[in-house]
């Protein structure tokens, strides 16, 4: 797989160095999207027809989980492009696609609103005929590549006919949108995901995504099992990454007065052990997540909504191991786990949070309407 060769070289050369300083400085990581788009692989699942790879979901959880094994915060802003990407390749312009696919643009998602937080799928922000546009008036709570991405797929209460949202394609130096504040947190510190304002900002009615009303159906039905695969396989870089620390730091690290290592103690190693089964068991459930998709099976949509809750609780579950086994020297910098475990903290809150999965898979169980 030849792009996996050139992703390789990427995160060898451009991608892990600077992830130390990203995350200290939250610092948007421009080289690595610069690198990655240069080389074909923002338009890793665009069509061939606009010039992209026009490879699919496996492929892109390949790739996000390599990115996050070296930089959860590039793997995010590029999970998110992906997610944007989805949308853009079944309702977007051949513009717009061919641009994606050339490395020339970089989109993302604007969903979750002040008013209705988490439930991404029931925006508060409105659409409005004016002269001869659209004006869109919300407020976005957080926003990832905010002021950093070309565009952003927003979504708003629809223009004029029934349903929960509309989708459009706003460009992000449309006139009266406004970054609230840059975003300094406590993880994923490069992924630059901030609150963003429209305040009367003007697109065409061409910017209009699908039909009017009909945004539920292209957030859950296509972009969903995106975004919900592609996020836990960043949670599985994660985990993969404080497992390698743990382990070497188990096995480098002596207890002089025994003569003995860390990992010869019973207790760190069935630490290490019940974590490396969690992170097995979320790899495990992935790969069938997109065997499901792939397949169509009736399972799916159960798979996609299993996934993300599984690997966000399982990498809290890993990082906090990998935390107990270094002790005391994994609030140190360098030693590889610290920054994993603050980035880790961030999946389990992010739309779909795992609570509101937790009531989807409850009532998709129990023979329930998930959304009723």
């Amino acid at each position: 797989m030849p792009y996996l060769q050139t992703l390789d070289q990427i995160i060898a050369a451009t991608i892990a160095p600077a992830a130390t300083a990203l995350d200290r400085d939250a610092q948007f990581p421009r080289a690595a999207i610069d690198a990655l788009g240069k080389a074909g692989l923002l338009g890793l699942i665009s069509s061939t027809d606009v010039g992209g790879m026009g490879l699919g979901l496996l492929e892109a959880a390949g790739m996000i989980e390599r990115i996050a094994k070296a930089c959860p915060s590039t793997a995010m802003v590029v999970c998110m492009h992906l997610s944007a990407t989805t949308v853009l390749e079944k309702t977007g312009s051949e513009q717009v696609r061919r641009d994606i696919a050339a490395g020339r643009h970089l989109s993302t998602l604007a969903w979750s609103d002040t008013g209705t937080r988490s439930h991404f799928w029931a925006p508060a922000g409105t659409a409005r005929n004016v002269a001869d546009a659209i004006a869109i008036d919300a407020s976005k709570t957080m926003v990832t590549s905010a002021g950093e991405a070309d565009s952003y797929i927003w979504s708003t209460k629809p223009l004029a006919h029934e349903g929960a949202s509309t989708l459009w394609l706003v460009d992000s130096k449309s006139a009266g949108l406004s970054e609230v504040k840059p975003f300094d947190g406590m993880g994923l510190r490069g992924n630059r995901s901030s609150p963003l304002i429209a305040d009367a900002v003007r697109v065409s009615a061409a910017n209009m995504l699908g039909a009017d009303g009909g945004g539920f159906d292209i957030m859950i039905g296509s972009v969903l099992p995106v975004f919900s695969v592609l996020i836990a396989s960043s949670s599985l870089g994660l985990m993969e990454a404080v497992l390698e620390a743990g382990c070497a730091h188990a096995s480098g690290s002596k207890l002089e007065h025994l003569g003995s290592t860390l990992a010869e103690l019973p207790t760190i190693r069935a630490y290490l052990a019940r974590a490396r089964i969690e992170a097995d068991q979320v790899r495990t459930l992935r790969d069938d997540t997109l065997a499901a998709l792939a397949a169509n099976r009736p399972d799916a949509m159960l798979r996609v909504m299993q996934v993300k809750a599984a690997a966000a609780e399982a990498a809290l579950t890993v990082t906090d191991t990998a935390m107990r086994v270094c002790g005391g020297a994994a609030f140190r910098k360098d030693v590889g786990v610290e920054r994993y475990f603050r980035d880790a903290r961030a999946a389990s809150i992010m739309a779909p949070t795992s609570d509101v999965l937790y009531d989807f898979i409850g009532k998709a169980i129990c023979g329930m309407p998930v959304f009723g």
